[in-house]
């Protein structure tokens, strides 16, 4: 989409189930080996008695939708703010929304409210800022 074809309210969305597989790949490329991610034996003694998934996992998919759904392609990511309100677990089906809150003419730039849930739960809220194509 072009920055001309974008309204306040527009939304989309992208959900990703997590595997062990997601996990195992994020921490080799991340260089993130927390054993709360990876190792069961310690996790389980943890806050979250068990393994968990990296955060940056689910907001990964926010970058997902930003990417190629709303805006899509062309836009240039500047900026995002991020709140973990809840862990997500291998087998969870991560849903990252996001939704236009303000338009910047003249600049191409867009706010954009973003949230990842987990079976209607919030696990992940913030806000991105994106530039956007323009048709002129």
């Amino acid at each position: 989409m072009f920055f001309e074809d974008l309204s306040v309210g527009q939304s989309a969305s992208f959900g990703k189930t997590i595997t062990e597989a997601d996990i195992l790949l994020f921490s080799a490329v991340s260089g993130d080996t927390n054993p709360v991610h990876i190792n069961a034996e310690i996790a389980a003694n943890s806050v979250f008695k068990g393994r968990v998934a990296h955060g940056m996992i689910s907001a990964g998919l926010i970058s997902a939708v930003l990417g190629t759904r709303l805006p899509g392609e062309g836009t240039v990511y500047l900026g995002q703010t991020l709140k973990f309100r809840a862990p997500v677990h291998i087998g969870d089906t991560v849903t990252a929304t996001v939704t236009i809150a303000t338009l910047t003419p003249g600049k191409n730039r867009v706010t954009l409210t973003t949230v990842c849930t987990v079976a209607g739960k919030t696990v992940l809220e913030g806000e991105a800022l994106v530039m956007v194509p323009s048709r002129g």
